[in-house]
């Protein structure tokens, strides 16, 4: 396999895939002027690791990728498959037919400036080295970033962690509720997961759950209109510097059936977070005390982008200043495009995002293929 190329996309999950689709519908060729490398077994991005519970009829949405429908890949019957096998199937066929040409099992473990003579600088090189654990040194022009967020989840430091007696888990690791019956779980966090999980949980065991701010919950669906306040909310943020929001801080959670179910059996009692953890369970500053056997860091995800550290891309806050059109256009450095960064961060956003950075990143490259 060649070992440069003009772009290199890192992640094929959504915004991977949609990325490598308008790169071809600009004439590029995978292998040839792009390459997209996955670390992952198979295909799917991280839906392939959801926990089996996930099922199509539960999970928010699966958004079409561009050129191919979701639905009309669906078996009959299949309404309630688990998203863990659905999407995969998907986005294999999406692979296939559009002939993208995912490398696979490749990591990108950090990727650095080098001048054309292969050595390292300290400025701006004239052409970035992706280093891998299965591809040796890629050397190309320019970087579209999918790696996502499955692989950075995010838990809190609280005092007394570490002697807490029971089981700590985050959400990337559950699996079934089944294996907490008996026992009282405490669930941390506010988002989509949190709720599902509490839901799911809930109807097998005793729960308590804690939140550090208050939830905001909505009746109605999304309008197109307050869709693209709360992108725009977000998109602000990374123009910015800042570091992104989380979705739910925009959004807030959506009302519906399940919830109402987990309202009635008292699920929905929500405490505000504990001041410490001890062996037997967690404690609060006014000194209430629940025994616990398990806590659940429902916590949420950062981005992975610790592999891009040599470039310097971070603000003195820890943010990453984004431009161009769908903001995927890193300020600092015009050859690296982030998508699933800040307003990107959801699957129809992964969609835009992927059009955008190909877009943008072959125009400043100068790749003038003619779009089919």
């Amino acid at each position: 396999m060649p070992t440069d190329f003009e772009i290199l996309v890192i992640g094929a999950g959504q915004a991977g895939l949609s990325a490598g689709y308008h790169l071809r519908r600009l004439g590029l060729e995978p292998e040839r002027d792009f390459l997209i490398v996955d670390h992952a077994p198979g295909p799917g991005g991280a839906w392939q690791f959801r926990w089996p519970s996930l099922t199509l009829t539960t999970v928010n949405r699966v958004h079409d990728l561009p050129g191919m429908s979701f639905a009309e890949t669906l078996p009959p019957g299949s309404e309630s498959a688990p998203a863990a096998t659905a999407v995969p199937r998907y986005y294999a066929r999406y692979e296939q037919e559009f002939d993208l040409r995912v490398r696979r099992q490749v990591s990108v473990e950090v990727v650095c400036d080098r001048t054309a003579d292969g050595k390292r600088c300290d400025g701006r090189g004239e052409v970035l080295a992706a280093e891998t654990d299965a591809a040796g040194i890629l050397r190309v022009r320019g970087l579209i970033n999918g790696t996502g967020t499955w692989e950075h989840p995010f838990i809190p430091v609280y005092p007394g962690a570490a002697s807490f007696a029971g089981r700590q888990l985050h959400t990337r690791e559950y699996r079934s509720a089944e294996e907490f019956r008996g026992k009282h779980v405490v669930i941390v966090g506010g988002g989509i997961s949190a709720v599902q999980l509490l839901d799911e949980i809930s109807q097998v065991t005793t729960t308590t759950w804690v939140t550090r701010s208050e939830p905001v919950f909505r009746e109605a669906e999304v309008t197109p209109e307050a869709g693209r306040a709360w992108v725009a909310e977000v998109e602000d943020r990374v123009r910015r510097g800042l570091p992104p929001a989380s979705v739910v801080s925009v959004t807030g959670l959506r009302w519906d059936d399940r919830l109402r179910a987990a309202e009635r059996r008292g699920a929905l009692h929500r405490l505000p977070m504990f001041a410490g953890i001890e062996p037997g369970g967690v404690r609060w500053a006014d000194g209430t005390f629940q025994p616990a056997d398990v806590i659940l860091w429902a916590t949420g995800f950062r981005s992975a982008l610790d592999h891009l550290a040599p470039l310097r891309l971070r603000g003195p806050g820890g943010g990453i200043t984004m431009t161009g059109r769908l903001a995927t256009q890193v300020a600092v450095d015009p050859r690296i495009h982030l998508i699933g960064y800040g307003p990107s961060d959801s699957t129809i956003g992964a969609n835009r995002a992927g059009r955008a950075a190909a877009r943008e990143l072959g125009e400043y490259l100068g790749l003038t293929g003619s779009p089919r």
